[in-house]
């Protein structure tokens, strides 16, 4: 079930930020290894994103998964556009994919 106000905080850092991505734990300390490749994934692009913590808040953690209808964390916004999970992350680095998509899409990179 996804109450109004958990949609429009999810709406939010979809909208205001290029990548978002909803796992457990943080960037400096996932607390999953689906989460922790997510990341990595990520930051071997040397993508700038805002890793949104779904342990910390119960509402968001069920939110999300009603909201992209996707069962599992983490989950990978780019622009708004939901991409998926760990796997299609891992499958689509793999093949280059992710970074077509992440160029495709004038996605910002981390300052070095």
């Amino acid at each position: 079930m996804l109450d109004q106000a958990t949609e429009e905080r999810i709406k939010q850092e979809i909208s205001s930020n290029d990548v978002v991505l909803f796992m457990k734990g943080t960037a400096i300390f996932p607390q999953c290894g689906f989460s922790a490749t997510a990341v990595q994934i990520l930051s071997h692009l040397n993508v700038k994103f805002n890793g949104i913590d779904v342990l910390s808040d119960p509402s968001i953690r069920e939110g999300i998964k009603a909201f992209s209808q996707w069962p599992t964390i983490p989950q990978l916004y780019v622009k708004g556009e939901f991409i998926g999970g760990c796997d299609i992350m891992r499958e689509m680095f793999e093949t280059g994919e992710l970074q077509s998509l992440l160029e495709e899409k004038n996605v910002a990179l981390a300052s070095a």
